[in-house]
Parts: structure tokens; sequence; C-alpha cells
């Protein structure tokens, strides 16, 4: 017994004759016929009395009849909320922390307002936990600025970013025009959290040179970490994109690194195994225009250079 069983029983106890039935449906009336008598050999019941070629419903016919339409008109009111509730493509975004403050609002406007049908969740945490989330599935696709560490996931460097080592306007350092790497040791720095991809960046810079600081704050909100070097004569490596106004703004001065080793890219990450779908690649072209940072280091009035 299916559905269509029961649309077709329900047409004809309504029309009375199997050839309207048929008509009404738009089928023949021999599969009518056939789905009416799989009904009763189903049921071990008759449904209909045939009697000088009408149709007289019988006891056990209304009793089906009333209990067929609530469960037709159930089985549609299910079809239609599934399709209006689950046919829309929802997307689930990641993004570490720094994505998170500066560029995830502006994305998610983009993408909605070119697919306002669209469903966005968005997610933000750092990197290692956001690449734990798109292993086990919980996100579809992240945008992320430290390096992932799992083969199951593929990387696709999309933004342009550098750090830059920051301090207060009254700092020691910022009277300097020139840094070297011995000015950095034991100075007092304001770190990310472990797990984030600047924290790490910043922990292999530090192994490479040799360098031993002062780790006095460790936090995971920018807003703290840049309230440390304004207010706390520390330093700090964070991004040139977080640290942008108040840098313009001559609230803090800026160290930046003359070789590359500061240069990153936020990237796009997604499961290998992962359906690329509409919104995915909508995504990704929307990313394209956040590539390049509006701020360039030339364009300032106060920097120090790190050599």
């Amino acid at each position: 017994m299916t559905i269509r069983h029961l649309r077709i029983f329900i047409t004809v106890a309504e029309c009375k004759k199997m050839n309207l039935a048929a008509k009404k449906l738009y089928i023949t009336q021999p599969t009518v016929s056939q789905a009416i008598r799989e009904l009763e050999e189903h049921y071990g019941v008759k449904l209909f009395e045939r009697l000088s070629k009408k149709l007289f419903i019988t006891d056990a016919g209304k009793y089906l009849l009333f209990k067929a339409k609530n469960l037709v008109e159930q089985y549609d009111a299910l079809e239609i909320s599934m399709k209006e509730n689950y046919q829309k493509e929802s997307l689930r975004i990641g993004a570490s922390l720094t994505v998170g403050a500066i560029l995830l609002s502006d994305i998610i406007n983009d993408l909605e307002q070119i697919n306002p049908n669209l469903d966005t969740f968005a997610f933000v945490n750092n990197t290692s936990i956001i690449e734990q989330k798109l292993l086990d599935s919980s996100l579809d696709v992240a945008i992320v600025e430290g390096k992932v560490k799992s083969g199951d996931l593929i990387s696709i460097p999309m933004i342009d970013d550098y750090l830059v080592l920051v301090c207060g306007i009254d700092h020691p350092l910022a009277n300097k025009s020139d840094i070297c790497l011995s000015d950095l040791e034991n100075q007092k720095f304001v770190v990310r959290e472990k797990g984030s991809g600047t924290r790490e960046l910043l922990d292999d810079f530090l192994k490479f040179h040799n360098l031993n600081v002062k780790i006095v704050w460790e936090a995971s909100s920018p807003d703290t970490i840049r309230h440390a070097v304004i207010n706390n004569h520390c330093l700090a490596l964070m991004p040139m994109r977080v640290m942008q106004k108040d840098i313009l703004e001559h609230r803090m001065n800026v160290i930046y690194n003359t070789t590359d080793e500061w240069n990153r890219h936020f990237s796009l990450v997604y499961h290998k195994d992962k359906n690329i779908t509409d919104s995915i690649l909508l995504l990704k072209d929307i990313l394209k225009k956040y590539k390049s940072i509006d701020i360039q280091m030339d364009d300032l009035s106060s920097k120090l250079i790190l050599e």
C-alpha cells in the first residue's frame, strides 16, 4: 500500500466511477481498477460494492476513506514543509579569529546579497579548532589565517595578509628608527593563544632567531591585545588588517619586517572529499575581491624597520 494507492482510492470514492477517476488522475481505467484491487487484497476487505455498473462504498471503505484523507493531507504537508525548509542550500562557514573579526561579516553579506536563498551559519574560533570542525563535518568550509595540519584538508591561499610588530607611541622602541633583533630580547609581549595561526608564526620566528621574550599577556581577543599594547607597554605581532585603524590614527607605531617572514595568506579550506557546491564556488569567487590590503606600509607616517 502506497500513497499513490490511497490517492487513487480517494478519487474513486469521490467520483463514484472508475472511468471518471481515471480521467481526473490522467491514468488509464485498468490502472485504477488494479490499484483498488491491490488495496482490497492488502486489507482483505471489500472497499466498494459493484451494483448495476455503479460503485457503492462499503463501511470498510468509508473507514479507510476517512483515514486515507488524513494520511494524504499529512503527507502533502510534510512534502511542502521539507521543500520549504530543507531544499534551500545551506553553508556552514568557519573562520579563524582574525578573519572573523575583520572580514567574515562583509563576506557573508556579499554571499547573501548574491544568493538571498542561501542559509549561512558562521563559527569563529582559532585555526586548530576550525580544522577539527572541518574534519568531523561540523563545517562545510573555512577561511583561516593559520596552516592546517591534516592531509585530509585542502587549503587554497586566497587573501594577502602580513603581520606587523606594534607598540604604543610611548614605548621605548617607538623613538628608534631602526630596530635590531637584539632590541627585542626580553621585551614584554602580548600574544595570541596556542592554536592560533598568528601565535604559531610568532613562535616560529622567535625560535628561528633564538630570541627570548617575556610573554606577559595571552589573549584571543584583538581588543584585549590592542589595549595591552597601548596601555601596558607591550609589543604584539598582529595582522596589519586588525591594527589598521589604530596605526592610521597614530595610537601605535609599526615595526615591520623587511623580509617576507611575516607575510602570509588567509586560506579557503575544505575537506578533500567535500562536494563542491555552487555556494562554495560563490564564496571562493567573493574572496578574490578581498585579496589585497588597502593600506601599504609606505603610506604610514610613523614606521620602524626590523632588520
